[in-house]
């Protein structure tokens, strides 16, 4: 009886010629992507015939005092004219910027009443706290 070899398979990958391959198909999209010129037509669009609004540097205050008073840069005013005031403000000016600050005991409900009128009318509410 002859004994037989046993046929071993080799397990190891030789990954120095894969990466010389690699590398040369890296060079070779490398030089033909800065050759290629993307053949484009140069259109005017269309602007909007809207003029831009420009933008309110002056930062408004308001104070909410006790029993819902409202103060606007100093001087007392009822929440609609509050509302009505910042309307005019919106559509004059882009960026509206408002610092909102409270008495101790001012209620939340009034706090609301402002921050939700400031979110309504899209204008930038600061709460300031002491």
């Amino acid at each position: 009886m002859a004994i037989k070899k046993k046929n071993t398979v080799n397990a190891e990958f030789n990954s120095a010629a894969l990466t010389d391959i690699i590398f040369l198909l890296l060079i070779f999209f490398m030089l033909t992507s800065s050759v290629v010129v993307p053949n484009a037509i140069n259109l005017k669009l269309p602007g909007s015939s809207r003029a831009k609004l420009p933008s309110k540097t002056d930062i408004e205050r308001i104070n909410i005092g006790n029993n819902g008073q409202y103060f606007l840069n100093g001087k007392r005013i009822a929440l609609e004219d509050l509302e009505a005031h910042f309307e005019t403000e919106v559509r004059r000016y882009k960026d509206v910027n408002v610092s909102v600050s409270t008495a101790k005991d001012a209620t939340n409900g009034d706090v609301v009443a402002v921050l939700d009128m400031a979110m309504r009318l899209n204008f930038n509410a600061i709460l300031a706290t002491q």
